[in-house]
């Protein structure tokens, strides 16, 4: 047989003969050789199988029933105990004796099939053919399943220890709640022509262990479906310093849209609202804006103010803000960073003063840190900033006793 034309079943195949008689190893040999199985090992003494079997590891065995010593189904019965029970390793007995007896005998012991003698050659053919192929699919299965199991296993490892991982977090998130460990600092939000306050930003931060940034609280609080929870509490502890707010300020709130539609913040901020600024942030889009913008509307009637953060940047975009229509539009710290030395985020920058002035909106700058970022800001009229040139975060009485001026 030409290599092209070899079936890969029998030319990777293992073949053991076990026949007392040379003539029949050597004339089943030659049969096999000719359909292309190079991996065959011929016994004539019975006794010297099981070591054979154990060298080889045969993916067919032919056995012939009647030999001295030990006989095919005594043979038989000892490869049954070495071959694994999830294994499928065909055993062909080979016999003169074509009675139903010795048939029934035969695959009772465990044999997968039979063939008398003398061979015929076809039928010999036919039968190794069918029976390797068999065999190489239930090794193909048992690999595929032995994958799948892994894969399994592995996929219920990752399981695990996210929810182990969720477990910590929620436990985390609700220590901070319970606890009323969120602590806020104030942001001055300054007039850039006069610099007088005009407002302040509360910022959360979590002392608590894991030391990480606020918005990674808020993302993994988030991610357990704690999000608004986490928010209401950091407002909750802003609100408490609402004493301490300059007159003719206001306090801005960082909240994200699923906790605008919670009907906890319209009740949380009611007796404030007059003088609350929302600064609707999100790390990504708005999914249902027919429930987002009544909330909106709903607070506005109760005298809340507006504001979408971060303009040019992340989904805070156009279309985004002529939804939301904002009160005020602040400019992301990305596009005050290095104003003066670049044209393109001054021009960026002064068609948002100008879509502010067209649309009746405020423009905060954030992120001022320079003394040339803040020049080049008031010379393209946006009227209001923070920053640290402008001012640290720090506790609200204490920003409520120092003058913001001081630092321009």
């Amino acid at each position: 047989m030409s290599a092209a034309g070899r079936d890969e079943n029998l030319s990777s195949a293992r073949v053991l003969i076990v026949d007392d008689q040379p003539a029949n190893v050597a004339l089943l040999e030659r049969l096999l050789r000719r359909m292309g199985i190079e991996r065959i090992t011929g016994v004539t003494d019975p006794r010297d199988a099981l070591a054979n079997y154990q060298a080889m590891k045969p993916d067919l065995i032919l056995i012939d029933l009647h030999m001295p010593h030990i006989g095919g189904l005594g043979l038989l019965e000892i490869l049954g105990r070495e071959i694994p029970p999830d294994s499928f390793v065909p055993v062909v007995v080979l016999t003169a004796d074509g009675t139903d007896r010795a048939k029934q005998d035969a695959l009772g012991a465990g044999a997968t099939d039979f063939l008398t003698k003398p061979f015929d050659h076809t039928e010999v053919v036919l039968r190794v053919t069918n029976l390797l192929r068999t065999r190489r699919l239930h090794t193909t299965l048992q690999r595929h399943n032995a994958d799948l199991q892994s894969e399994l296993r592995r996929r219920a490892e990752i399981e695990r220890r996210l929810a182990e991982q969720n477990a910590d977090r929620i436990r985390r998130v609700r220590d901070v709640i319970q606890n009323r460990s969120v602590q806020m600092l104030f942001q001055p939000i300054i007039k850039l022509s006069s610099g007088s306050l005009v407002g302040v930003e509360a910022l959360a931060r979590f002392p608590a262990p894991p030391r990480q940034p606020p918005d990674q609280w808020f993302a993994e609080a988030a991610s357990v479906g704690m999000g608004t929870d986490l928010e209401l509490a950091a407002i909750t502890a802003a609100l408490q310093q609402f004493p301490f707010l300059p007159p003719d300020s206001y306090l801005a709130l960082n909240v994200s849209p699923a906790t605008v539609i919670d009907p906890r913040l319209t009740e949380t901020i009611r007796p404030y609202a007059q003088r609350i600024v929302i600064e609707l942030t999100e790390h990504e889009a708005v999914d249902g804006y027919a429930s987002l913008l009544a909330a909106l509307t709903q607070l506005r009637t109760n005298g809340v103010r507006v504001a979408v953060d971060d303009a040019g940047s992340g989904y805070a975009g156009l279309r985004h803000i002529l939804r939301v229509r904002p009160d005020i539009i602040k400019l992301d710290l990305a596009l005050t960073r290095d104003i003066h030395a670049d044209p393109a985020r001054r021009a960026l920058a002064a068609s948002l003063v100008s879509f502010g002035r067209e649309t009746g909106a405020s423009i905060v700058a954030e992120g001022i840190e320079t003394p040339e970022e803040f020049d080049t800001l008031r010379s393209l009229r946006v009227e209001f900033g923070q920053g640290f040139h402008l001012g640290r975060p720090a506790p609200l009485p204490r920003l409520a006793s120092e003058n913001p001026a001081t630092a321009l």
